[in-house]
């Protein structure tokens, strides 16, 4: 009798042409070794468990080279004397496994469609309404009378930036005083507040901050744009199937009715006084 083999559990893998005529499936037997046939499901199976870099190689690159080394895994495998006795469980471990993740993965299929994923994206971004932002410049003076003479200056037509590069002992001095854009939050509070006040266009009184005087001209302001839905699709669908993943996971363990046994003796400790290879 053929030895069971986790590769059977892979039929949702697409099969490719290997052979020329007839009907190719997973049994279709590619080699023997003794008694034992090494068919185009244990090649499937070696190849999945390829790091995903040698997976992505052409199936004429692949093909031989699996087949050379499930053959030879099968040859060692059969000069093995005695199985050990953790082998059986070993092999549960891996047909549950596989099967947990056909279960997952049609859950994620029906829970998390296009339709729920724009769904997402019109309650969660496209209606987000935007953080204002303020493009704004500044020369910074030492005392409220300096701040005075500065404004009075601007009042008269003196140049913004130059006036800053002369005056300014900021570090935005150098450029004009231009600090670029930023949002709510970014400034002290003082300075905030004033800009926040200002038209664009538009100078402030004095503002005293604990790093001097300033007088402040707002240049624009924007409100950030949401993003494009291509752009977020792939996190929002990632965050949609974890969402699905956990629900699903309650639902089928709270219908499979699990119990924990908790025999007499056993405790932690099991995981490392004990070996599948015992």
């Amino acid at each position: 009798m053929r030895p069971i083999r986790t590769a059977a559990l892979l039929a949702t893998l697409a099969l490719p042409a290997f052979a020329q005529g007839g009907e190719v499936t997973l049994d279709t037997p590619l080699a023997r070794v003794g008694e034992t046939e090494i068919t185009v499901g244990d090649l499937l199976a070696a190849r999945q468990a390829l790091p995903e870099q040698f997976r992505a190689l052409p199936d004429d690159q692949l093909f031989s080279g699996l087949l050379d080394q499930v053959t030879q895994q099968e040859a060692l495998a059969q000069s093995v004397e005695e199985e050990p006795e953790g082998l059986p469980y070993v092999v549960d471990a891996a047909r549950r496994e596989q099967l947990a993740a056909i279960a997952l993965n049609d859950a994620m299929a029906e829970a998390v469609t296009d339709d729920e994923v724009r769904a997402a994206y019109d309650e969660q971004v496209a209606a987000f309404e935007g953080a204002p932002e303020y493009e704004a410049a500044h020369i910074l003076v030492e005392t409220e009378e300096e701040a005075q003479e500065v404004r009075a200056a601007l009042e008269d037509g003196a140049d913004f930036g130059e006036l800053a590069m002369e005056r300014s002992t900021g570090p935005s001095g150098p450029r004009g005083g231009d600090l670029g854009w930023f949002q709510a939050g970014q400034m002290v509070e003082p300075f905030q507040d004033a800009v926040e006040t200002l038209e664009p266009g538009e100078l402030s009184d004095p503002v005293e901050t604990q790093f001097g005087w300033h007088v402040i001209r707002l240049n624009d302001t924007r409100t950030q744009e949401p993003p494009a839905f291509e752009d977020v699709e792939p996190q929002l669908r990632q965050a949609l199937q974890r969402e699905a993943v956990g629900a699903v996971v309650a639902e089928r363990a709270a219908d499979a009715d699990i119990e924990l046994l908790e025999p007499e003796g056993v405790g932690p400790s099991v995981l490392s006084t004990m070996s599948l290879a015992d």
